[in-house]
């Protein structure tokens, strides 16, 4: 059994009351300042690696300059679906479409790959960001 520090539980209580967001590290320091957390900046990153580890918390990398945001995991079905990623406001969107589903099939069928979603981030401009790009 792992040992369940304060601090991990803490994090993990306010990744799961946000278990709909994708948050970064920074992020999940802020909020739990804000909540009167005493936490260190350090403290945080380190409590997400180790609760990623352990399957708590889903990890998603934002891309090669953005670092990393991580979600509540035990709600999370993550290894179902692909994610869309607004390359303009940073925003990772959930993707259940059955259209991508068809494709991870073909492409196992056809190619003998397994794609794994969870990791596959498609990579765009989300709606809102495109609506505010055309009216300026």
């Amino acid at each position: 059994m792992a040992y369940k520090t304060r601090q991990s539980a803490c994090i993990l209580q306010l990744l799961e009351e946000n278990k709909d967001k994708h948050l970064t590290a920074e992020e999940i320091y802020s909020l739990l300042k804000e909540a009167g957390q005493t936490v260190g900046q350090t403290t945080v990153y380190r409590q997400l690696d180790k609760l990623s580890g352990e399957g708590k918390v889903q990890k998603f990398s934002r891309g090669d300059q953005d670092g990393a945001c991580y979600q509540f995991a035990e709600t999370n079905h993550c290894h179902e679906h692909y994610h869309l990623k607004c390359t303009v406001c940073g925003k990772l969107y959930h993707a259940e479409c059955n259209f991508l589903n068809e494709l991870s099939a073909h492409i196992q069928k056809e190619h003998g790959f397994q794609i794994d979603c969870s990791k596959t981030v498609f990579y765009g401009v989300c709606a809102e960001c495109a609506k505010e790009k055309s009216s300026t």
